[in-house]
């Protein structure tokens, strides 16, 4: 970046370095962190509704909550640790635990019956470790601190746009090589691009870019599994294969709309308490946005949907007002990883979009997912504490 140049955050990466540290430390983000616990609890009533039919998945809510307890220890913790100090000192580790607990995946990895190798049994407890959630968060904070560098000369460069681009690349294919996530993958891209955009690089490379993702895809088409490419098909197609892999959207759609605008009631949804095969599946995961529509209604989406936008909207509300581009973009990231998720996870069971096993952010059963989601709020509440005041620092704040 020369000399005077600025992103979409204002002033040179240099200036709003030095002015960030000259500041003292604010109150706490405390508006993100009670939204996202209000989710989560949400969340929370929503997995003990949807796995109260089956006896063997009564312990799920208890393993839900205390990884709730987690998340909530582990965002408090983060939110009062100097975060930049961390980054500039230990940022070699970022790469080392991107490579390493991606390639555990390789001897350690478990099939959830979703064809993805995406999963690690820990000992004792029945407890499952998703390193690509780990990574998403580890992944933002390396990237964050690469459009810091490459900014000091400029992120339209060519060489830097490769760059960056190389970088996701690369970590997208070893995603896919070793566990065949084709969801995650979604939400790396998703989240570099946002990234990307918020740090001030042209939106012609970005369209340059999606275009050429667009042509490798058609392109390699044919070499996908069979049942990734049915999984998109039937979206396009809902009567091609209603009874296979079109299945589960059916009976979200089923379950969706028959709750209408306020519910058959809580714990009385007639797909979520129902025991049959031909019932809801992975209501608890994949599909618990569908619960909530069943029981709660259009209100109760309505409220889903509320949480996770307020949610959003305060993560790019701090980016907007941050002077620091690091702290900038880690803010967008976040509010990437959670946007993406949202609009798959939602995307699937309203069948406009495949099952891709993404995880409603906060709501969703998932320890690591809600201990990473948790981890990143409390990332940006400790850099919230070092952000100047002000009306903001994009062009026109």
């Amino acid at each position: 970046m020369m000399k005077g140049e600025t992103t979409r955050w204002g002033t040179s990466p240099g200036r709003m370095g030095r002015e960030a540290c000259a500041v003292g430390r604010k109150k706490r983000e405390w508006p993100l962190f009670f939204l996202c616990l209000s989710a989560a609890l949400y969340g929370l009533a929503l997995i003990f509704s949807a796995t109260r039919y089956e006896e063997t998945l009564h312990g799920l809510v208890g393993k839900q909550a205390v990884a709730l307890g987690g998340g909530v220890v582990l965002c408090l913790l983060l939110s009062v640790l100097d975060v930049r100090k961390l980054l500039e000192k230990l940022w070699w580790l970022l790469p080392v635990v991107n490579v390493g607990l991606l390639l555990l995946l390789v001897p350690l990895g478990n099939d959830d019956g979703t064809g993805n190798k995406s999963w690690i049994s820990l000992p004792g407890g029945g407890f499952n470790l998703q390193p690509a959630e780990v990574v998403k968060i580890s992944f933002l904070l390396l990237l964050a601190l690469q459009l810091r560098k490459l900014g000091e000369k400029g992120l339209n460069r060519p060489k830097a746009v490769f760059l960056l681009l190389l970088h996701v690349l690369a970590l997208c294919a070893l995603l896919y090589g070793v566990s065949g996530d084709i969801g995650m993958v979604a939400v790396y891209l998703a989240v570099y691009l946002v990234m990307l955009w918020s740090a001030g690089v042209h939106p012609l490379w970005l369209l340059g870019e999606v275009a050429a993702g667009v042509g490798a895809v058609v392109l390699l088409w044919p070499r996908l599994p069979e049942y990734v490419r049915m999984r998109f098909l039937v979206v396009f197609d809902h009567g091609l294969d209603p009874l296979g892999k079109g299945f589960q959207q059916e009976r979200s759609l089923l379950a969706i709309g028959s709750g209408q605008v306020t519910g058959e009631g809580y714990l009385q949804g007639t797909q979520t308490q129902s025991p049959s095969p031909s019932a809801l599946p992975a209501r608890h995961t994949d599909f618990i946005f569908s619960v909530a529509g069943e029981e709660l209604g259009l209100v109760g989406c309505l409220l889903i949907l509320a949480l996770l936008g307020a949610i959003l909207f305060r993560c790019v509300w701090l980016a907007h007002r941050s002077r620091d581009p690091l702290f900038a973009a880690v803010d967008m990231g976040v509010a990437g990883v959670f946007g993406a998720q949202t609009i798959l996870n939602i995307g699937m069971c309203l069948y406009v979009a495949p099952v891709v096993g993404v995880t409603l952010p906060f709501f969703s059963y998932g320890g690591s997912s809600l201990l990473t989601a948790f981890g990143g709020v409390g990332i940006v509440m400790s850099m919230k504490q070092e952000k100047l005041g002000g009306s903001g620092n994009w062009p026109g704040a």
